[in-house]
């Protein structure tokens, strides 16, 4: 039998209006502290955000879920926050905020493999 690990997620969103707090589920964001894993995965699906609102700039929020991405991985691409402890880019990443780009609630899991639980996870939630 495989050791089960606990592990962190969170729904990355777009909400092209924050006040009428409506969303599209784009991506999703794993954090497992057992296997030391950080990693987000995320879909534009740029005919399904332009029907959900006209007025969002898709090369925009590229550039943000590539941040997102850039802190996972850490290092200096990731800038001062992608030189935080794993933990820490976590929690900043899924800190809750009024934009554009927002991720749910953090909820917990128990995987054996982060990679297939986050493909798991975005193929359920996001496609």
């Amino acid at each position: 039998m495989q050791y089960k690990h606990l592990f962190e997620y969170a729904v990355i969103r777009v909400v092209p209006r924050v006040e009428r707090e409506e969303f599209v589920n784009v991506g999703v964001i794993l954090y497992c502290r057992g296997l030391g894993f950080l990693q987000t995965v995320y879909t534009l699906n740029e005919e399904r955000l332009k029907a959900f609102s006209k007025d969002l700039e898709i090369e925009e929020l590229q550039e943000r879920l590539q941040a997102f991405e850039r802190i996972c991985k850490g290092r200096s691409e990731g800038g001062q926050i992608g030189q935080l402890s794993i933990a820490e880019r976590f929690r900043w990443l899924t800190a809750a905020r009024s934009t554009v780009v927002q991720t749910s609630a953090v909820h917990p899991g128990l995987c054996s493999n982060a990679q297939e639980m986050l493909d798991h996870l975005h193929s359920q939630l996001v496609l």
